[in-house]
């Protein structure tokens, strides 16, 4: 089985300014990203080794910190090619069609989203998800890298509202940042995301 590994990120660290400035893109991609890339790694090869020798004693933690890393992993990973310099705007054709049917209009999805993550207690982020059971679109408040919502949601869009995403440039500003982050929505990767995960089928 392949390893987890750091993608390249879609376009240069100073990209995104002003709204994102290429000193916090360069730290959390290649500090922050890449130790959630090792640290799953890491812990793989410490549960490959707990079965190799029946030595289950710490399973319980050595269990958390994959499910840790790998959803840093796996959010980050879809935080960057979320944010475009070319993005902001708002969505049309069937994404825009299903934030009318799902939340009622796209503003009343977007301060949803922005008070979902704003209030997000300690560190956590806020997301946009396919509940594949009930096929609908839900707003979500990740804490740590932990879901606040029934196995199965699949993330399209998510906002890190963990201080080292933001705190350099706004420090405790965080309606600020979430102002900027809007304005480097991809909203085309979204689109494609949107199709891709209504396909989803659990089978129950």
């Amino acid at each position: 089985m392949s390893k987890y590994a750091l993608p390249s990120l879609p376009y240069d660290v100073d990209a995104l300014e002003p709204h994102l400035s290429a000193e916090i893109v360069d730290l959390h991609y290649s500090k922050h990203h890449a130790a959630y890339v090792k640290g799953a790694n890491d812990t793989l090869e410490k549960l490959a080794d707990a079965r190799e020798h029946q030595e289950f004693g710490h399973l319980g933690q050595l269990e958390k910190s994959l499910a840790f890393h790998i959803s840093g992993h796996v959010l980050h990973s879809l935080l960057w090619k979320n944010m475009s310099p070319k993005g902001g705007g708002t969505p049309n054709g069937g994404l825009g069609a299903a934030f009318d049917q799902h939340f009622g209009s796209f503003d009343a999805f977007k301060a949803q989203l922005t008070s979902a993550a704003e209030t997000v207690q300690g560190s956590g982020w806020g997301a946009l998800s396919w509940e594949p059971l009930g096929k609908r679109l839900v707003v979500e408040q990740v804490f740590d890298h932990q879901g606040n919502v029934g196995n199965g949601a699949l993330p399209i869009l998510v906002i890190d509202m963990w201080e080292h995403a933001y705190y350099l440039q706004y420090q405790n500003r965080k309606k600020e940042w979430l102002d900027n982050f809007w304005e480097l929505v991809n909203w085309t990767d979204v689109a494609e995301r949107f199709a891709k995960v209504q396909r989803t089928d659990l089978g129950l």
